[in-house]
């Protein structure tokens, strides 16, 4: 059977793939281990709050599951945009709110209808693996731009400028990003957004993880950008981060009015429409209680945070940017190669580096973590990323666990 060459292009997503590795070892544990830690997977360890809970089973009940349009039921829509009001002073109109089978499919979306083949989309090196893969599916090419500490791992507008050519299309960041969890200062975001419209392009901006930030000066959407800057960026959202919804499958994503219709026509033909009892569900998201549910967990992922960041550091695991949002520490295992005699390169990208440290980790200490692998190959060999969406007494577990081992 012959496989398309864009099928053939798409990487496994090897977050994945070692995760199934350490479920395989949790399950046929061997003598003297102990039970496995999973710091690898981005989940948070919290579900659906009660009345989104009850919200669900209500609409399967009174059989509220028939199709809803394209563009998702009128009033989640505008139950987004007055969220995005009163949380973030950002004036959004529900027309243009576009609510998608999880960000990814927003995604997909965005991308198929703004990138021709042979476009250049501009990403940050580290980035999350899916989304160069989503520009590849659509026939473009995810030019990487190696991003280091001293600019929080995330592009400039410097970049930008330098990088840009007649082939390029556009940028897309992530602001909390994966892995990294460091955000763009609002003041460097607007400089590249001013940068992309001077040049007749697009500013993607994928903000899944808006609402997990945990300092002031990082917790914005480029939404609220000036001077109708806002208004031109393509925000995409989730509700499996902030709103613990993983499994519903369900995001949106705020577009320019004018590219509204085109974003329809290809979700009905490509999704008919979201899952509807998640959709009728996370109207109850919104709910007053519900919000201060979400910040009550939002201040235990931020004691998380601050507990385990210095807790690496003190095991030598050093975490170059401290994260400001999002759940995860990149943190460099330099020494800890050194120490295990683990070379830093290998002759294969699945040998030596933050990909031998991480089976290393999940032999010594039976903790699962996730190498640097799958986000780029800026340096990435020296980093893993490890989560911390998961409970604090786990963390403090992995913490005893890993001072053993060293």
């Amino acid at each position: 059977m012959r496989i398309s060459a864009r099928a053939r292009d798409v990487e496994p997503f090897y977050v994945m793939e070692q995760a199934k590795a350490a479920i395989e070892r949790s399950q046929s544990p061997r003598d003297g281990d102990q039970r496995m830690l999973f710091l690898n997977i981005g989940e948070p360890d919290f579900t659906a709050p009660p009345l989104v809970q009850e919200a669900a089973e209500r609409a399967v009940r009174m059989g509220r599951t028939q199709y809803t349009m394209a563009t998702g039921l009128p009033a989640l829509r505008e139950a987004i945009s007055r969220w995005y009001a009163t949380r973030f002073g950002a004036k959004v109109e529900p027309e243009r709110i576009v609510v998608t089978a999880g960000a990814s499919a927003a995604l997909q979306l965005a991308c198929l209808a703004l990138i021709e083949q042979g476009d250049e989309i501009l990403m940050p090196d580290p980035c999350y693996p899916c989304n160069r893969h989503f520009v590849r599916v659509a026939e473009g090419r995810a030019r990487m731009l190696a991003c280091g500490p001293e600019q929080r791992f995330q592009l400039n507008s410097g970049q930008v400028h330098d990088a840009w050519n007649t082939a390029t299309r556009g940028v897309l960041l992530a602001s909390p990003s994966n892995p990294t969890g460091t955000s763009i200062a609002r003041e460097e975001l607007e400089r590249i957004a001013r940068a992309v419209r001077e040049r007749g392009g697009v500013t993607l901006v994928d903000e899944i993880y808006l609402g997990l930030s945990y300092e002031d000066d990082y917790g914005h959407t480029a939404l609220g950008l000036p001077d109708g800057l806002g208004e031109e960026v393509i925000s995409i959202n989730s509700f499996s981060k902030y709103f613990n919804l993983t499994g519903w499958r369900l995001g949106w994503m705020v577009a320019p009015k004018a590219l509204v219709p085109a974003l329809e026509r290809l979700a009905q033909n490509l999704f008919i429409c979201p899952n509807v009892v998640s959709q009728q569900a996370a109207i109850a998201c919104f709910d007053a209680d519900s919000l201060a549910e979400y910040e009550r967990r939002r201040a235990e992922f931020k004691a998380r945070r601050d507990y385990f960041i210095p807790a690496l550091e003190s095991l030598g695991l050093k975490v170059p940017v401290a994260p400001d949002g999002a759940f995860y520490a990149w943190a460099n295992v330099s020494s800890l190669c050194e120490k295990w005699d683990i070379p830093l390169k290998g002759d294969q990208p699945d040998q030596g580096g933050s990909w031998s440290a991480a089976y290393e980790i999940m032999d010594r200490c039976q903790i699962a973590v996730t190498p640097g692998r799958d986000f780029g190959q800026a340096d990435t060999r020296r980093y893993i990323r490890l989560s911390t969406s998961t409970a604090l007494p786990d963390l403090q577990e992995a913490v005893a666990r890993l001072k053993a081992a060293l």
